[in-house]
C-alpha cells in the first residue's frame, strides 16, 4: 500500500503534544523516532508519512486524523483499505494458511477496534481492519471445535467495525458484502444476542436501498426473535432493536409504531444503565437521542418534541463520540427546518468537535451545510470554511 506523505501537520503536532504535557524528546520516545524528526515536522521543514503519523498518534493516544490539518483528506487513507477489505471478502471462507494469534490476544484487539468505531476513528479502523479480519478467517477455520462459537462472535464484531467505514464512506456494496460477512460467521457463533446484533446492523442496507417498510419487518421479526431473558446482553439487544424500528419507523412515516417502538425501548432502556452491550450503545440515554432521531424522520409537527429534549437535556461526555456527534447532527436539522439557522450551525460545529470524521462523512452535514451557506451567502467566514471541510453539495 503506498504510503502518503502529510504536510502542514507540525502546529497540529505540537498544540496535541504540550496538551499531554510531552516535551518534544519525550513524544520522540514514545513514538520511537528522532528528536531532530519531531523538531523538524513541528517547525513544518518536512511532512510526515502514514508510518510517522500512525506512531504519534499512537504515543498521544489519538486517532491520526486528529492530526491532520483541516484541509487534508483523511479520506485518502480510508479509500486505500478498501481494496484489502474487497479481497479478504473475496477468500473468507477459504483464507491462506498463516499465523494468527491466541483466543484472547485476539480479544483484546477487536475490543480495542469496537473502541475506534464507537469513537469514530475511521481513520485508524480503515488501517487496522483488512490484516485483523483476515487473521479471523484464519483462526475461525483452524480453530478448535469448542473455541470457533468464541472467534465467529470476535469476527462479527470486527465485520461490524469494517461495515461502519465502508458505511460511512459510501462504499455501500463494498457494507453489504460485510454485512452478509457477518451474517454467516454470527451462525457459527450460535449466540441469539450475536444474531440480534447482526439484524442491528443489517439494517443499514435497508437504509441505502430506501427500503424502510422492508427494514421496519425484518427488525421486527428478529426482536420477536431475540430471547425474553432477563440478561444486560438480552435486554439491551431487544432495546437496541425497538429504537432503530422506531427510527425506521419514522422515514417511513408510521407515527403510531414509531411510538410503539419507543415506548418499548424506553420500558426496555430503564431495566439496564447506559452502557455498551455486544458493540451497541443502549440504555436510557441512548433511548432519548432516538426519540429525536424519530421526531426528524417524522418532521413537520414532530419537530417541536426534539427541540424541547435539546433545552431540557444534553447527552453526557461518556455516551461513544459517534453516538453524541449523532444526536447534534439530528438536532442541526430539526433546528434548520425550524427555521432557525444559526442554532443548526452551532450543532453542527459540536458535532464537528465531538467527532470530526463522523461529521465530516456524514451526508446530512454535507447537505445542511450546502443549505446554511445558501441562506446565509453573505454570512460569517466560518461557515464557507465547515462547508469546504465537509465538501458540501458533494451529494448533490
Amino acid at each position: 500500500m503506498p504510503s502518503i506523505v502529510y504536510r502542514g501537520v507540525g502546529p497540529r503536532i505540537a498544540y496535541e503534544r504540550r496538551i499531554a504535557g510531552l516535551t518534544q524528546a519525550e513524544l520522540a520516545r514514545a513514538a520511537g523516532t528522532s528528536l531532530g524528526t519531531i523538531r523538524k515536522v513541528e517547525r513544518g521543514e518536512r511532512g510526515v508519512s502514514d508510518a510517522v503519523l500512525d506512531a504519534l498518534a499512537d504515543a498521544l493516544d489519538l486517532d491520526p486524523a486528529r492530526l491532520l490539518p483541516d484541509k487534508e483528506r483523511p479520506d485518502d487513507r480510508v479509500h486505500q483499505a478498501m481494496p484489502g477489505l474487497s479481497s479478504v471478502l473475496a477468500t473468507y471462507d477459504v483464507p491462506d494458511d498463516g499465523p494468527y494469534r491466541p483466543l484472547p490476544a485476539l480479544a483484546e484487539v477487536v475490543a480495542s477496534v469496537v473502541t475506534w468505531r464507537l469513537g469514530a476513528q475511521y481513520v485508524r479502523l480503515a488501517r487496522a481492519a483488512p490484516d485483523l479480519l483476515a487473521e479471523l478467517c484464519r483462526a475461525l477455520q483452524g480453530a478448535a471445535p469448542s473455541d470457533q462459537p468464541a472467534v465467529a462472535r470476535l469476527l462479527v464484531d470486527a465485520c461490524r467495525a469494517a461495515d461502519a467505514v465502508a458505511f460511512k464512506y459510501g462504499a455501500r456494496d463494498l457494507s453489504a458484502r460485510l454485512i452478509d460477512l457477518m451474517r454467516w460467521a454470527a451462525r457459527q457463533a450460535n449466540d441469539p444476542v450475536v444474531d440480534a446484533t447482526t439484524a442491528y446492523v443489517r439494517t443499514e442496507t435497508y437504509f441505502a436501498a430506501k427500503a424502510h417498510a422492508a427494514g421496519l419487518r425484518a427488525l421486527e421479526a428478529a426482536a420477536d426473535q431475540t430471547p425474553r431473558t432477563s440478561s444486560p446482553e438480552a435486554v439491551a439487544a431487544r432495546g437496541a432493536l425497538h429504537m432503530r424500528a422506531a427510527v425506521i419507523a419514522g422515514r417511513v412515516g408510521n407515527g403510531s409504531s414509531a411510538e410503539t417502538h419507543l415506548d418499548v425501548a424506553r420500558a426496555l432502556g430503564d431495566q439496564v444503565p447506559e452502557g455498551v452491550y455486544s458493540g451497541t450503545a443502549f440504555g436510557p440515554d441512548s433511548v432519548r437521542i432516538h426519540e429525536v432521531s424519530v421526531a426528524v424522520s417524522l418532521g413537520d409537527d414532530h419537530l417541536g418534541r426534539a427541540l424541547k429534549l435539546a433545552r431540557e437535556w444534553a447527552p453526557p461526555r461518556d455516551l461513544p463520540a459517534e453516538r453524541r456527534s449523532g444526536f447534534y447532527i439530528e438536532l442541526g436539522r430539526a433546528q434548520l427546518w425550524s427555521g432557525r439557522p444559526d442554532a443548526a450551525f452551532e450543532s453542527l460545529k459540536v458535532a464537528r468537535r465531538i467527532a470530526p470524521q463522523h461529521a465530516r462523512e456524514h451526508r446530512w452535514v454535507r447537505e445542511d451545510a450546502a443549505t446554511l451557506r445558501r441562506l446565509k451567502r453573505a454570512d460569517a467566514e466560518s461557515l464557507s470554511n465547515f462547508a469546504e471541510w465537509c465538501h458540501a453539495g458533494a451529494d448533490a
